[in-house]
C-alpha cells in the first residue's frame, strides 16, 4: 500500500544562474588578462577559481534545465538529481583548484616574484565588483537547492578571493611585502577547501541514499509502533531524491483482523499523517506495506 504524490517542483532559478555565469565569465575573461599582465599567483588563483565557478554555474544552469523535465515512465523521477550531481562536480573542482593554490602558494613563499600593486588592485576591484553583483542576483534564491547553495557559494568564495587579491596589492604597493601575493592565494585555497569538503559531503549523502540528517528513523519507528493495532515496523528506509524531497518506506505488521474490519486503511492514513507532520523534516513521499504477522514470517528479508 502506497500513497501517490506529485513529485514537487522548484524554483526557477535559471534566470539568477544566467546572470551569475554571464558575470561571472566576464570577469574570467578579465582576469586572464591581469595574470598575463601582473604574474600574481593570487589574481592566477582567483582566475583559475573564476574559471571553476564558470565551468560550475553552466553545469548549474544545465541542471536547472534538467530538474524541470517531467518524470517518465522509464524516468520515474526525472532528472531530480541532476542538481546533485552538478553540486558534486562543483565541489570537486574547487578541491582541485584549492589544491593546486595551496602548492603553488607555498612554492612562491620561498621564491616570490616580482608582482606590480597597482595593476593587480584593479584587477581585484574588478573581480570583486562583480563577485558582488553576482551574490545580489542569488542571495534570495541560495536555498532553493543544493544546486543553487552550490553556485551561491562558489560566488561567496570567489567575492572573498577577490578581496585576498585587493589587500594583497595594497600591501605590494605600500610595503613592497611581495611575498603578501602567494599568502593571499593560500588564504584563497583555505576559503575554497572547507566549502568543497561540505558540500561533496552533502551531495555524496545524497546519491549513496543515506538517511536524511534531519530524519531519525529510530524516532520514526517508535511513532509507528505507538499507533495502535501495529505490532511491529521493519524494512524502514529512508533517503533523498533532492532538494526538499526527502522518501520513506516500510513495512506494517498488524494483526490479521485489521484487514477485515477496516482498520487497515484507517492505519495506513495514520501512519502517513504522522511522518508528515511529527518529525523535523515533512515526508509527503511515503510508501508503506501492511501485512500480517504470518506475511512478515514468510519473508526472508535481510533488512531491519
Amino acid at each position: 500500500m502506497g500513497a501517490g504524490h506529485d513529485h514537487g517542483s522548484v524554483g526557477d532559478s535559471r534566470a539568477r544562474l544566467w546572470v551569475a555565469f554571464g558575470l561571472t565569465f566576464a570577469v574570467f575573461c578579465a582576469q586572464v588578462v591581469g595574470t598575463v599582465v601582473t604574474g600574481s599567483i593570487a589574481l592566477l588563483t582567483d582566475t583559475a577559481h573564476m574559471l571553476t565557478d564558470a565551468a560550475g554555474l553552466a553545469m548549474a544552469l544545465i541542471a536547472a534545465t534538467l530538474v524541470r523535465r517531467p518524470p517518465s515512465p522509464k524516468r520515474t523521477w526525472g532528472f531530480r538529481r541532476a542538481e546533485v550531481i552538478a553540486a558534486f562536480l562543483q565541489a570537486s573542482l574547487l578541491l582541485v583548484v584549492g589544491a593546486y593554490s595551496a602548492v603553488e602558494g607555498i612554492r612562491r613563499l620561498v621564491d616570490p616574484p616580482d608582482v606590480p600593486g597597482p595593476e593587480l588592485l584593479v584587477f581585484g576591484a574588478v573581480g570583486l565588483a562583480a563577485n558582488v553583483a553576482a551574490i545580489a542576483v542569488l542571495a534570495s534564491g541560495r536555498r532553493a537547492s543544493l544546486n543553487m547553495r552550490a553556485a551561491f557559494l562558489e560566488v561567496m568564495n570567489d567575492a572573498l578571493g577577490s578581496l585576498a587579491v585587493i589587500v594583497a596589492a595594497v600591501v605590494i604597493a605600500t610595503t613592497g611585502f611581495l611575498r603578501a601575493d602567494p599568502i593571499a592565494g593560500l588564504v584563497i585555497a583555505a576559503l575554497i577547501a572547507p566549502r568543497a569538503i561540505k558540500l561533496i559531503r552533502e551531495s555524496v549523502a545524497v546519491l549513496m541514499e543515506f538517511t536524511p540528517a534531519e530524519l531519525d528513523l529510530d524516532d520514526v519507528r517508535r511513532h509507528i509502533r505507538g499507533l495502535d493495532h501495529v505490532l511491529d515496523v521493519h524494512d524502514l528506509h529512508a533517503s533523498t531524491v533532492g532538494t526538499g524531497m526527502p522518501t520513506l518506506t516500510g513495512h506494517i505488521v498488524v494483526r490479521d483482523e485489521c484487514f477485515t474490519d477496516g482498520h487497515a486503511a484507517e492505519l495506513l492514513d495514520e501512519v502517513k499523517a504522522c511522518v508528515a507532520e511529527h518529525f523535523d523534516v515533512r515526508v509527503d513521499h511515503a510508501t508503506f506495506q501492511i501485512e500480517t504477522e504470518r506475511t512478515r514470517a514468510a519473508e526472508s528479508s535481510t533488512h531491519h
